[in-house]
């Protein structure tokens, strides 16, 4: 995983977990919800970054 694709992942996990806290102060459950997806949808990319990472290494070690 690229340094630029970890500071984006992260940058969007905290997105996330800023709207959560607004939707969480000002009782607003439609921005906590999306605050929760926006933060799922960057764990899901950091995930596939890893799986990613993994073939690689994999792809290197049998080279």
């Amino acid at each position: 995983m690229s340094f630029t694709d970890k500071v984006k992942n992260k940058a969007e996990e905290l997105a996330g977990k800023a709207k959560q806290g607004v939707g969480e102060a000002t009782d607003n459950p439609r921005l906590y919800a999306e605050g929760e997806a926006q933060e799922g949808a960057a764990h899901a990319k950091q995930a596939g970054e890893h799986v990613k990472d993994a073939g690689r290494d994999v792809r290197d070690a049998l080279s």
